[in-house]
């Protein structure tokens, strides 16, 4: 199955690299597109490098998984490898997905993970290139390591820079990913919470073998386990190797918190760190991606969000947290309304939804849209019927 594709480039001013300078250590992150021609998002330091830099490198791990994808799709969905990172608020959050769309992974920069100034809002994907990958493993929290996302030329000589371009067939599948992933979000509950400790102590526990059948997450006292049966509180676990790309960077996080969906098998964990956040949403099988789940063709189905959507759209301004009562205050519109309408929203790319947070966040996907209607091909014939 090749499913719609729009064509995209990826144009980078130069290659994403972990640089040597007299003042130590430069991550200079390369941006694509944005707000602006020459998106400057952020440029200071990491207060925590190894542990940022584990964190951003367990999201290209996820990237880079293939957990279920047809082998005719491999190659093509491999080259979207680059996060979008989004400047909102004083938040860097970085996301992607897996290569089969079914794990969805976002890295959240809080303040105290950065030292320097947020210099632009908006969205970009960023270049992280195999050597890029592979230099973020040598960070060391002793090392002073800067950190710039978009293109400066007075940090590093550019006279041998070059353009870094790469044209793909962009999923749509991709793109749809990210308000399904939303919408799943928006419907979780905490169902438990544990230390970083046990998180890892029960990820090393996992079968090393792949397997596509559900097993159940119980706690037994402040430990869990894995059970075949279900049990009040248990929380579903569908292709539980897709956890195991946290085994290595839930040692970091004073808390892991579990959620769980009531309607699907599907799960989040969220690491939890004085000055970031990890979230792995996975979708309820490793065969079903977020793109094709179709979570919220019934509120786009029904018109009554079309008009308040103008009203809702006006009031993102870049926040990190946009939550839906002060919008019901301020819009005066209801609850499903405002809800109906940043599900619209989502489908356009222009909200996220943050569980840590209990809240949507703005972001404008830094990709042409204007086909959107190809992107939602079954809510063309919803409304036909």
């Amino acid at each position: 199955m090749s499913g719609i594709a729009l064509p995209y480039t990826y144009r980078y001013p130069f290659a994403s690299e972990l640089a040597a300078t007299s003042s130590g250590p430069k991550l200079r992150l390369a941006a694509c597109g944005g707000t602006e021609e020459d998106p400057h998002f952020f440029r200071g330091k990491l207060t925590r490098p190894r542990r940022t830099a584990d964190l951003l490198r367990t999201l290209t791990q996820v990237v880079q998984a293939r957990y279920y994808t047809p082998p005719s799709m491999v190659a093509r969905i491999l080259a979207l490898a680059d996060p979008v990172v989004t400047s909102g608020g004083d938040i860097l959050r970085f996301e992607a997905f897996s290569a089969c769309c079914s794990t969805y992974a976002r890295v959240d920069l809080l303040p105290p993970a950065l030292k320097g100034d947020l210099l632009g809002r908006g969205t970009t994907n960023v270049d992280f290139n195999r050597p890029l990958r592979a230099a973020l493993a040598r960070i060391r929290d002793a090392d002073e390591v800067g950190l710039s996302i978009g293109a400066d030329a007075l940090e590093l000589a550019r006279g041998e820079d070059k353009v870094v371009e790469r044209k793909v067939p962009l999923p749509v599948r991709w793109l749809k990913g990210f308000v399904e992933a939303q919408a799943y979000q928006a419907r979780m509950r905490v169902r438990v919470e544990i230390t970083g400790f046990e998180a890892s102590r029960f990820l090393r526990s996992l079968p090393r073998s792949g397997s596509m059948s559900t097993g159940w997450v119980v706690t037994g006292g402040r430990r869990l386990r894995l059970s075949q049966r279900e049990s009040p509180g248990a929380v579903p676990l569908a292709g539980m190797e897709r956890l195991r790309v946290l085994e290595d960077v839930a040692q970091h996080a004073r808390a892991v918190r579990i959620y769980a969906d009531e309607q699907t098998p599907a799960s989040a964990w969220v690491l939890v760190l004085d000055e970031a956040r990890f979230h792995l949403v996975l979708s309820p099988e490793v065969r079903r991606g977020f793109s094709g789940e179709g979570q919220v063709l019934g509120q786009l189905a029904d018109g009554r969000w079309r008009e308040a959507l103008p009203r809702v759209q006006a009031s993102l301004q870049w926040e990190s947290k946009i939550e839906i009562e002060p919008l019901v205050e301020k819009t005066s519109l209801d609850r499903d309304t405002i809800t109906a309408a940043l599900a619209a929203l989502g489908a356009r790319g222009l909200v996220g939804y943050d569980l840590a947070e209990g809240a949507y966040f703005h972001r404008v996907l830094p990709f042409d849209l204007s086909r959107s209607d190809a992107l939602q091909p079954r809510h063309k014939d919803a409304r036909k019927l």
